[in-house]
């Protein structure tokens, strides 16, 4: 495993539209240990592809204190999604910004997991977001864009 170097706006590869993955093997999931490990060490919780130079569409999230139990969305498509909510965001590719965003509060994700089976997730509060968030990333979307 290693360390993936993060891009910092406004490096114009932030903006590359991320492609779908077409096959998990292992390559690919070395690319999600390296980016689970960047994450960590960054102190994120979440980090999307595009983020370290790999226009995938790959995120990789955890919001829980310990830090252990990774969510692993390829391909992510959101199916649903209610209400609104906002909290103040920040993003590690973009330094001492933050800002608030309406995001939806509820919403149902579509994707592939780490293993290559398909997988739906409903999420709400923090976890809505940061998925919204990190599929703005794989978009070439930028919380500055709001």
């Amino acid at each position: 495993m290693g360390l993936l170097k993060i891009l910092q706006h406004p490096d114009k590869r932030l903006r590359k539209k991320a492609k779908p993955v077409k096959k998990i093997d292992k390559k690919i999931q070395k690319i999600i240990h390296d980016m689970l490990e960047t994450m960590y060490k960054k102190k994120g919780i979440g980090l999307a592809a595009t983020q370290v130079n790999i226009h995938l569409q790959i995120i990789v999230i955890d919001i829980t204190k310990d830090k252990k139990k990774p969510i692993i969305l390829i391909n992510p498509k959101k199916t649903y999604e209610y209400g609104i909510i906002q909290i103040e965001e920040s993003c590690l590719s973009i330094s001492n910004v933050t800002k608030n965003i309406n995001r939806s509060h509820i919403i149902k994700i579509e994707a592939l997991n780490y293993y290559g089976q398909k997988t739906k997730i409903s999420a709400k509060d923090l976890l809505s977001i940061c998925i919204q968030h990190e599929m703005d990333h794989l978009q070439g979307k930028l919380l500055i864009d709001y």
